[in-house]
């Protein structure tokens, strides 16, 4: 191996994992593509065109976020934490704007401030969750999960995962009824498979099914590659479209076709628009409070359960399902929160789509540092990387979804104190579109039912704790209205 090659061997430590430099680079590529398309709906999240438009997401004085502001921090932040987290914790974990959270800001938090302000919320529960992990308490509470329920959290995150791909590519849709006399979800289009977005979804799985079946090398990668040229060919011939909500029969995110401009100089003047404690002025000082609880809670477990999860898939973990310096790890994904609230990209976290990545083979933090170049020249290269349509990533989250649910074979379900927490957590986190929640309700299930069993001695005293504070989580909308 030449030296360049022995460094990056000895640093990542590559071949004590079992991996090879080729392997994590393309398992870097591979989780970049399966998670690209957050450069293209994050700005879509928190920001607008047009203050005008009957959608914009206004904060409290009518100002917006541009969309091409927003990608472009959405981008830079995505890449730098995920190459600090690679080169720092050495896990192959990419970091991005959490879904959840910029959900939250823009629904939630931005009608009562303004953008800054809640981006100032943001960057305190960063400093919140990073002191928490430098005190040893995030560690703690992560080594105190049990067993059981860190393998449902596991399974759980293969679910949810598979789930994010199957509603993404239109394959399972949510069915519009006000009075509630059907399913929330159903099959395609009236029960039909109609839109060629579907079909190319469809041929992805299966096409990469059959590839991991047959044990060959770069699998994920290769259906990728070719679905979007599939994806490609049909936008040429039918020209199908976008949905943008009118068509659903049309390509969900992005189109897959060469665009017209490949982007130029990012515009990055969202960094540092920022008001660390205006929001604690506007509204006071227990709403702001209030606020920044959920953010802190929703942050703190989202990364917990997704690092448990990606932990156990890589095998990096030990027999009691820990991972190894993983305080180095949790510190540096709260400074994702500081980065990311700083630069108005919303929060940053460790993305679950980085499974697609190990699946692939990466075991190491270089993994990471691929992927975050990447994110990086995407900056530059906007709209390039929306060449590649969801309908073609999504199929890759469906295969390691299925590879991550063999977690299940770890639990003991002959134990229904075992057995109904780690249902729970499983089957809350897609039916809820949130790890935090599937884990909370799990915390919560697992100490009353332990202790109604007789087990009270065998609770972690953090146990206690964290499903206390799951029931103030859960219980926060009540709470702020009982006391404003």
């Amino acid at each position: 191996m030449a030296a360049p090659g022995k460094i990056l061997d000895t640093y990542f430590k590559i071949s004590e994992r079992g991996s090879t430099i080729s392997t994590e680079i393309r398992g870097g590529v591979v989780t970049f593509v399966a998670m690209a398309y957050i450069v293209v709906l994050n700005p879509l999240i928190l920001g607008s065109f047009s203050a005008d438009d009957a959608a914009a997401k206004t904060d409290v004085l009518g100002n917006i976020l541009p969309v091409n502001q927003v990608a472009a921090v959405t981008a830079l932040v995505a890449g730098l934490m995920s190459i600090v987290f690679g080169v720092v914790a050495n896990y192959p974990f990419a970091i991005a704007a959490g879904l959840g959270i910029n959900s939250l800001l823009a629904v939630t938090i931005a009608p009562q401030v303004t953008w800054p302000e809640a981006m100032g919320l943001v960057v305190i529960d960063g400093v919140i969750i990073v002191l928490l992990a430098l005190t040893g308490f995030r560690t703690a509470v992560f080594n105190a999960i049990p067993a059981a329920l860190k393998s449902a959290i596991a399974a759980g995150i293969g679910m949810f995962i598979a789930f994010i791909g199957l509603v993404d590519a239109g394959f399972v849709r949510r069915i519009p009824d006000a009075a509630g006399t059907t399913v929330p979800v159903g099959l395609g289009i009236n029960g039909s498979i109609a839109s060629w977005p579907t079909v190319v979804f469809i041929f992805g799985v299966l096409l990469m099914g059959v590839l991991v079946v047959r044990k060959v090398r770069g699998g994920l990668l290769i259906g990728i590659v070719v679905t979007t040229i599939l994806a490609a060919i049909i936008e040429a011939v039918a020209d199908v479209g976008p949905s943008l909500g009118t068509n659903p029969k049309g390509w969900n995110l992005s189109i897959p076709a060469i665009p017209d401009m490949l982007g130029g100089m990012p515009d990055l003047s969202l960094v540092g628009d920022v008001s660390i404690f205006g929001a604690f002025t506007r509204i006071g000082v227990l709403a702001a409070s209030l606020l920044v609880f959920t953010l802190v809670l929703a942050n703190f477990f989202d990364a917990m359960g997704t690092m448990t999860g990606l932990g156990k898939e890589a095998g990096l973990t030990d027999k009691d399902g820990n991972l190894p310096n993983v305080g180095r790890a949790l510190v540096v994904e709260g400074a994702g929160a500081i980065v990311g609230g700083g630069a108005s990209a919303s929060s940053n976290t460790v993305f679950v789509e980085s499974a697609s990545g190990i699946a692939e083979g990466a075991r190491t933090g270089l993994a990471n540092v691929v992927t975050g170049l990447l994110f990086l020249v995407a900056m530059f290269l906007t709209p390039l990387y929306s060449v590649v349509p969801i309908e073609a990533a999504a199929p890759a989250l469906v295969v390691v979804g299925a590879l991550m649910i063999g977690q299940v074979r770890d639990i003991d379900f002959t134990k229904f104190s075992v057995a109904l927490p780690a249902f729970l957590t499983m089957i809350v986190m897609p039916f809820t579109y949130s790890i935090a929640n599937g884990i909370g309700v799990g915390f919560i299930s697992w100490v009353v039912l332990h202790a109604a069993s007789g087990g009270i001695k065998k609770i972690h005293p953090l146990l206690w704790i964290v499903a206390a504070l799951f029931v103030a989580y859960f219980t926060v909308g009540p709470i702020t209205d009982a006391l404003t």
